[in-house]
């Protein structure tokens, strides 16, 4: 009788420990299956293909990554080019420098609305008095800049500073009244990078990095020359993909970037607001042919009324990165290249492959 209950009782602790192990191979199956559509829901092997067969036309070395809000939803490397590849950005770099703007905003530095004269009496000397600080960032400055960006790149290199820079758009001729007509250069960008110059008291690309580099983490993001020529916040900076895609990130969850507040939800939102009629685009390059303007970025979706809902930033050098509000994602095409023929045509592409899977959630 004894040696049958010992038996029992060893039978019935076996028993227990496997319905004790099966009911938790059970809960782990369904936590996975619950989780599987996450996981499921997007199937990017044509935007996978769509880059490859587009690889030599965006410039052979080529990254790309796709985020959410929270995560890397998909990432492609292509040549000698990695994520942590830095090159030069060119017009990427307005939209890193508007934020910027936008940070002094926040803390009741500046105000969009105050008239440049304010920071900078020389351009009171020349009439040009009624500028603000907001259509420096929308190009709507109306001073007369060359069309010919290689002949403006080589004009700057004779400044040894943004202050020096800055001083000389003072005495250049008037194309529009301030407000009226709207011409791509960089002469705006440059005008409020100088001003924010002056509110500091330092450097353009120190305090870029110390107000906005160092809390995104975006280390290797620099608008330092090594050269001794002057600082260019419309288009001196360099970047990776994954620095970037920082930036991106950030505005794609309203300023907020890992728990810190970088930028207020208000000043992403006026980042957001369009600023140009098509009938007041009087100059814009071919790659942005056809799209209004924010501050800082082109308009490539709107809302229908005043607010953009994707919006971009691209570069001379190819550089293509993406928010789009409206369906949650960002995204950048990091690449140097200097083609520009059907280079936009390609990025709406690569975006159609992208909006395939992910569907808008605005009205």
């Amino acid at each position: 009788m004894q040696q049958t209950t010992i038996q029992d009782k060893i039978s019935e602790t076996m028993s227990y420990k496997i319905k004790a192990i099966c009911l938790k191979s059970s809960l782990v199956l369904s936590f996975l299956l619950l989780f599987q559509p996450l996981f499921s829901q997007y199937n990017f092997s044509q935007l996978g293909q769509t880059l490859t067969d587009y690889q030599k036309d965006l410039g052979s070395n080529v990254v790309f990554q796709l985020w959410d809000k929270d995560s890397m939803l998909y990432k492609k490397e292509m040549g000698d080019f990695n994520s942590k590849t830095q090159t030069p950005i060119a017009s990427c770099s307005k939209w890193l420098t508007a934020a910027l703007v936008m940070i002094f905003a926040d803390e009741g530095k500046i105000s969009l609305d105050d008239p440049i004269v304010k920071y900078l009496p020389v351009f009171g000397n020349y009439f040009k008095n009624y500028i603000t600080i907001r259509q420096c960032l929308s190009h709507f400055t109306g001073i007369k800049s060359d069309q010919n960006i290689f002949k403006r790149l080589l004009k700057r290199k004779k400044f040894s500073s943004l202050e020096e820079e800055v001083n000389s758009f003072a005495s250049q001729d008037i194309e529009s009244n301030p407000g009226t007509e709207f011409r791509y250069s960089e002469i705006g960008l440059n005008i409020a990078g100088r001003i924010l110059e002056i509110v500091s008291k330092r450097r353009f690309d120190l305090l870029i990095k110390q107000k906005l580099f160092n809390p995104l983490g975006m280390r290797r993001t620099t608008f330092s020359t090594l050269d001794g020529s002057a600082v260019n916040p419309s288009g001196g900076a360099q970047s990776t993909p994954d620095d970037y895609m920082k930036f991106l990130v950030m505005l794609l969850n309203n300023g907020k970037y890992k728990g810190q507040q970088i930028l207020s939800e208000s000043a992403v939102d006026q980042m957001r607001q369009i600023q140009t009629t098509p009938q007041q685009i009087k100059y814009a390059p071919k790659s942005a042919d056809g799209f209004n303007y924010a501050l800082g970025s082109w308009v490539l979706e709107g809302d229908g009324g005043k607010k953009a809902n994707v919006l971009s930033s691209p570069g001379l050098f190819g550089t293509w990165p993406v928010v789009d509000f409206c369906r949650g994602y960002a995204y950048i095409v990091f690449v140097k290249n200097l083609q520009t023929e059907g280079r936009t045509d390609l990025n709406l592409e690569i975006k159609k492959e992208i909006d395939i899977q992910i569907p808008s959630h605005c009205k």
